[in-house]
């Protein structure tokens, strides 16, 4: 008993340093993130006056606009519509390279970790730039004079400004951020497993399946979230690659803040960019786990 008080006193001062050493942490995230972040959250339910004072009544008519409207939920479907595939051709593309960094040579292992890490030192806009010259619409573009060359004469292929512009390049700029947290989680798992699962009989897709793609799925979850949500809220690439036809809420919300400068719609734009970002988290948790489950020993078939 004589020495539980001091203990409990000790343990107090440990919390209590913590707590200080928070202080600057939590009141950035205070100053720069939560407030406004509520302020355009408020802003949204607001109703701005012809003079551009925001205030009373509340309303959801931004919402409405947004949701509902036929231009504006055309550019949100196309930003659901872009994401999703970048997400999944991003899978396709990061388990290979994921392990060969995980299982390969550690020569091969890193020169794959380099090639897969290098495009994080360019910036996006000179990236974007490097996609205008290949996907070109006019035989100047790479894929098209190479087409000519090999096809002679053939009719060009017309991938500029259009949403799969948009997807190449997007798989380019976030690629790297799904094939870090896979290689991670790959890297983490016992090899005698999948050797055992081999040795009973399961061919190496099978193996994959059912022991790989398992153990794998923090990684895999933490990347697809990543790689959706920044997706989702990209502004250079489709300004740069999409044009009109591949409008995003990036570009719509820029819009509404610096031109229209109406701040309820933007407002409205970014509460909407951010629960996307978040219902995109719960639902690759969910779907993922599912999936885990359902192909587990003994789960539901």
């Amino acid at each position: 008993m004589a020495n539980a008080k001091p203990r409990r006193g000790r343990q107090a001062l440990r919390v209590s340093i913590g707590m200080i050493l928070l202080l600057p942490a939590l009141g950035f995230l205070l100053v720069f993130l939560v407030i406004p972040s509520l302020s355009l959250l408020s802003a949204s339910v607001l109703t701005q006056s012809g003079s551009g004072d925001i205030g009373l009544p509340v309303t959801f008519a931004n919402y409405d606009r947004l949701l509902f409207s036929s231009a504006y939920q055309k550019v949100v479907l196309r930003t659901m519509s872009i994401s999703v595939w970048t997400s999944l051709i991003s899978i396709v593309l990061a388990y290979p390279l994921a392990m060969v960094i995980a299982y390969g040579r550690p020569s091969l292992s890193r020169l794959t970790m380099v090639l897969v890490v290098a495009p994080l030192v360019v910036s996006v806009i000179v990236r974007c730039y490097g996609w205008q010259l290949l996907l070109g619409n006019n035989r100047a573009g790479v894929l098209n004079w190479l087409i000519a060359l090999v096809f002679r004469n053939p009719a060009t292929i017309k991938l500029m400004y259009t949403e799969w512009a948009v997807i190449i390049a997007s798989v380019h700029v976030f690629l790297p951020l799904i094939v870090l947290p896979i290689a991670t989680s790959l890297a983490r798992i016992n090899p005698s497993l999948v050797e055992a699962a081999r040795m009973l009989g399961a061919p190496p897709w099978r193996a994959f399946l059912r022991v790989t793609l398992p153990l794998s799925v923090p990684g895999l979850t933490a990347g697809v979230t990543i790689v959706f949500a920044l997706t989702a809220s990209s502004f250079v690439t489709p300004q740069m690659l999409g044009g009109t036809n591949a409008s995003m809420l990036g570009i719509l919300l820029e819009q509404q803040a610096m031109t229209v400068f109406d701040w309820p719609m933007t407002g409205a734009i970014a509460s909407v960019m951010v629960a996307i970002a978040l219902c995109s988290n719960a639902a690759s948790t969910w779907i993922i786990g599912l999936l885990t489950r359902r192909g587990q020993p003994g789960g539901r078939k």
